[in-house]
Parts: structure tokens; C-alpha cells; sequence
């Protein structure tokens, strides 16, 4: 296995780590919906976008590199998204 595929591969497994626990917070806290809702939706846009990333780069397909493209801006836009802001 390419080292790639295995970074794309972790990225995956953490993307996807994170959508099924913050599913599970979900359900056990549905008075807080609206704002776990929103975090759930936004890792699991993370994970498809890594497991596209990380199928592209494992079965080398011709579009892999659009893919990449994908997660990587997923991946910013989560960072951005919970980066530490002062008020």
C-alpha cells in the first residue's frame, strides 16, 4: 500500500470515527439537536469526501485527484469551523 493511500486512509477512519459518535450523541441528546445536527452533517460530508478520496487512491482511478481535492477542502472547512475564535 502507498503511504498516501494510508494517509488517506486515517483520515478516513477519524472522519468516520467522528460521525458514528456524533450520531450516537444525537440520539442521546436530541434537546440539542439543531447543534449536533449541524456538526454530524458536517463530518459525514468529511467522511464521504475521504472515502471517495481514499477508493480513488487505492483503486488509482483517473479522477483521484478531484477527490483529493474534495477532502482537502472538507478538511479545511472543518478546521475552520471549529478553530478557536476570540470574541
Amino acid at each position: 500500500m502507498r503511504p498516501f493511500t494510508v494517509l488517506i486512509g486515517i483520515v478516513l477512519g477519524t472522519a468516520a470515527s467522528f460521525t458514528f459518535g456524533l450520531a450516537t450523541v444525537l440520539i442521546v441528546f436530541l434537546v440539542l439537536g439543531p447543534r449536533v445536527a449541524g456538526s454530524l452533517a458536517t463530518f459525514a460530508i468529511l467522511t464521504a469526501a475521504s472515502a471517495g478520496s481514499f477508493l480513488g487512491e487505492a483503486k488509482n482511478r483517473p479522477w483521484r485527484g478531484w477527490a483529493h481535492l474534495a477532502t482537502g477542502i472538507c478538511l479545511c472547512g472543518v478546521i475552520l469551523l471549529y478553530w478557536p475564535r476570540r470574541n
